[in-house]
């Protein structure tokens, strides 16, 4: 073939690949900004300004990154510096934010919306207002009322004011069907009755207005907020007695007598969750004894997975010995098991009553493991054992692998013992390619949630204090408590960051030192 019919045929392949390329990265493009517009009218509906600036920006950038000819290396970066922003970035900013609040329960949101929520909350019913046909309705797991107001159905729930429903049915005076809501039986309404009795429908968008409400899940009358607000002087007035409240400094209104309205809202508190977490006793006592137990089993984790490991890979690393594939993969069987089973199978077995250590193997013995403070930290550390040295092994095998066997026949023949060798020569040759794994190790024990929430939940808890904290919780499952994630306590989001922080700075500085203190190992390489 002639050659320029050969540079022909290339260049119209070239020409067609390219164009498939094209038409493919084009599609994708379609998708990521289908999703990122759907993320843009989001945050537009939601009010959020934050996220629609930085999701258009983030969008901007995505689109001329791949659209342009001159950024290449940029598109192998913009994906991991993307979700490196929204991941960690975002999520340490955001949990720094919330450290300097007093977000959590009864603080939730903005003054406004805790105004409209003040006013909701405190309803009094409207002597001799008429009383209206009503019908309980449900869309989802949301409930509603449907009521009969001057010949028209009317629907709406404690988030929705009421509105008409032109296409309901009403026969002999009780409300059928309302479409986009299922009407409810009057069982399904029996065991519903709190929520039916304490809901209130508001009339309007403006809470002024009042509501609807029910004691009885047929007949519905008009309620008025008890509370008034008056924007001009921003007081709430309770018209039951005349008390006056006030906005306060910690995000509440508060009477002169110093009354609290539950119901606050947002605000910047500075420091003082820090101060709480060391000077509140209730923390303080308990936050020493948890940061004590956390460095200890974060290192005795460490230390003992990686010796177990070490210890059979050098067993294992014998050519002497038989059968060498059948007990290594013996040996990785813990680790192929997830986690979390692990930690649930041994809470099972190490059950007083019932489990199989004590039952089976001590012959019917009542030993507390999980209940007494020092045997839950004894079965906790055993059972990460168990878990983590699989790790160990692995890693450890593989680093004595790479070691030259040259290096350590020199240091053979050089009279040393095997002993010697092992500790001169095998070890700091072993601990260059493993110290970055076992700080890497040292950093996910520091954090195990996982183990501590599945096999203890943290207990048994500790009896001198009202803080949701136990014997065997580590900083990381305090902060789930103190945040109420486990539902035994109120949320506190504020401390709970301040705690997240404390942490990250932690861990941040055990690392930056033992990473600084492992290059000094290079120079043995």
């Amino acid at each position: 073939m002639p050659a320029p019919e050969r540079a022909r045929r290339a260049r119209d392949s070239h020409a067609t690949a390219t164009g498939k390329g094209f038409l493919i990265k084009l599609f994708l493009m379609m998708l990521i900004d289908a999703l990122g517009v759907y993320i843009l009218l989001s945050a537009w509906a939601a009010n959020q300004t934050t996220l629609l600036v930085v999701m258009a920006l983030i969008l901007i950038a995505i689109n001329v990154v791949y659209f342009s000819k001159r950024m290449l290396p940029m598109k192998y970066l913009v994906p991991g510096l993307v979700f490196l922003l929204i991941y960690q970035v975002f999520v340490v900013g955001y949990t720094g934010f919330v450290a300097f609040t007093n977000y959590g329960d009864g603080h939730n949101s903005d003054k406004a919306d805790a105004i409209t929520a003040i006013l909701a909350q405190n309803q009094r019913r409207v002597e001799g207002s008429a009383a209206m046909p009503l019908q309980v309705v449900e869309k989802g797991s949301k409930l509603g009322f449907a009521v009969i107001d001057e010949n028209t159905v009317k629907v709406g729930s404690a988030d929705q004011p009421l509105t008409e429903a032109p296409k309901a049915k009403v026969e002999g005076g009780r409300i059928t069907d309302v479409p986009g809501w299922d009407v409810l039986a009057v069982g399904d309404v029996l065991a519903r009755q709190k929520e039916v009795t304490d809901l209130k429908v508001p009339v309007s968008d403006d809470p002024n207005d009042g509501a609807i409400g029910t004691q009885d899940a047929m007949t519905g009358y008009a309620y008025v907020p008890q509370m008034q607000y008056d924007a001009a002087s921003d007081t709430l007035t309770d018209t039951s007695d005349g008390k006056v409240y006030r906005p306060n400094s910690n995000g509440n209104f508060e009477a002169e007598d110093g009354t609290v309205l539950p119901t606050g809202w947002r605000v910047f508190t500075g420091v003082e969750n820090f101060t709480t977490a060391f000077g509140d006793a209730r923390y303080s006592g308990p936050f020493l004894k948890v940061l004590v137990w956390t460095f200890a089993f974060a290192f005795l984790s460490v230390a003992s997975t990686f010796f177990l490991g070490l210890f059979f890979a050098i067993v294992m690393n014998d050519e002497r010995m038989k059968g060498r594939k059948i007990y290594r993969t013996l040996m990785l069987l813990p680790y192929a098991f997830p986690a979390f089973l692990s930690a649930l199978l041994f809470k099972g077995m190490l059950n007083t009553d019932f489990g199989f250590i004590n039952q089976t193997l001590l012959g019917g013995a009542g030993i507390e493991w999980l209940n007494d403070p020092w045997l839950a930290k004894l079965s906790i550390l055993a059972v990460n054992l168990w878990m983590g040295f699989p790790y160990m092994f692995l890693i450890c095998t593989g680093a004595l692998q790479a070691i030259p066997d040259d290096v350590i026949e020199a240091a053979t023949m050089d009279g040393a013992s095997r002993l010697r060798t092992f500790t001169s020569v095998t070890m700091p040759l072993l601990l260059v390619a493993v110290a970055p794994l076992l700080i890497s190790s040292f950093a996910f024990n520091f954090n195990n949630f996982n183990l501590v929430y599945m096999l203890t939940g943290g207990g048994p808890r500790f009896t001198d204090t009202s803080a949701p904290v136990g014997a065997t919780d580590i900083l990381i499952s305090m902060v789930y408590s103190v945040a109420g994630l486990d539902g035994g306590a109120a949320k506190n989001y504020g401390l709970a960051s301040a705690l997240s922080i404390i942490i990250f700075l932690i861990v941040a500085t055990i690392s930056v030192i033992s990473f600084k203190k492992t290059r000094s190992l290079e120079e043995i390489n």
